[in-house]
């Protein structure tokens, strides 16, 4: 069994446009997956331990991934992946999954905006701007390298200049198609925005009434929280699993929902209007872990620490 650090998966560079390639292909693939709802024990402070298995047999591969968080940790977020041989059950690999789990869940951000928003959009809405956030931008400039966007950035601290020099470079020279601007409050986020992108990892409130969102927005909510209005006042509603939405408050109110990779098999409607406002919330899927956990353990090839936990190998051993 391999052990495959963050800094291995780092040196392997591997693009933007390749992570959200591999999002694609596991929401194609999704109705092949065995993939039942994340265990998650919530913790005080806000703190959680979450256990999130996949069995994936086409592609010869499983495991299970265990994210928690601690406030009093930096970072808050930690997670470890332990990738299995589908077939015998032995694992693979044992791996750092903070990379793993930052950029799938980027991409899939960035897919969703990609699937759902109004094609001609311009304004882009952006709070929480820590590494998913980052992580998403990363994925969405580099699906649209050329689209003109504007891009709201909310001032929090020095967050908003330390993001905003981590895309534009020092010179400001990078990225040229995309204007980053700041703006003072979430309201100011939100209004005329066509997509807002909202890595927040906790409110107990909404960040603003639903009628300041303007007609055609798509709200991709990736932590999921400060959006309860726009669930009963938005056309349709989006999930990546309909399983692990079951217990938001106002799911029975919903006026329309689906799966995203319904709408990408062609079993329900996506977009069908430009004046549709939509929310979107993916509360993150091991399949896209197993998937990029997989593939990196292909990538890495010879390298990484090799391990044993010497198990048993007699039938009878107690």
């Amino acid at each position: 069994m391999k052990v495959i650090t963050f800094n291995d998966i780092k040196k392997l560079n591997i693009s933007p446009v390749k992570c959200y390639e591999w999002v694609e292909e596991m929401l194609m693939h999704k109705s092949e997956a065995i993939l039942p709802p994340k265990i998650s024990l919530h913790l005080e402070n806000d703190s959680f331990f979450n256990v999130m298995p996949c069995l994936f047999p086409e592609f010869d591969a499983g495991g299970v991934k265990v994210i928690t968080r601690h406030l009093d940790r930096v970072p808050a977020l930690d997670s470890q992946i332990v990738l299995y041989d589908y077939k015998t059950g032995t694992p693979k690999a044992i791996m750092d999954g903070n990379w793993i789990t930052t950029m799938r869940t980027g991409a899939v951000a960035a897919h969703t905006v990609k699937t759902l928003a109004v094609k001609d959009f311009y304004e882009i809405g952006v709070m929480g701007l820590g590494n998913t956030g980052r992580a998403a931008m990363k994925v969405l400039l580099a699906m649209y390298p050329e689209r003109p966007l504007k891009i709201k950035v909310l001032k929090y601290k020095d967050q908003h200049e330390l993001y905003t020099r981590y895309f534009k470079g020092e010179d400001g020279k990078n990225y040229p198609n995309a204007e980053f601007v700041y703006v003072d409050s979430y309201e100011d986020v939100v209004r005329g925005s066509d997509v807002i992108i909202s890595a927040v990892t906790y409110t107990d409130t909404d960040f603003c009434s639903e009628d300041c969102f303007k007609p055609g927005v798509l709200v991709d909510a990736v932590h999921l929280r400060g959006f309860l209005g726009c669930d009963l006042a938005f056309d349709k509603v989006f999930c990546d699993d309909d399983a692990h939405v079951r217990g938001f408050k106002y799911y029975d109110k919903w006026k329309y929902h689906a799966e995203v990779a319904e709408v990408i098999a062609g079993k329900a409607a996506g977009r069908e209007s430009d004046d549709e406002r939509i929310i979107a919330y993916n509360v993150g899927l091991s399949m896209h872990d197993m998937n990029f956990a997989n593939k990196i353990y292909e990538m890495c090839g010879g390298t990484g620490q090799e391990i044993s936990l010497d198990p048993p190998t007699d039938k009878f051993w107690i």
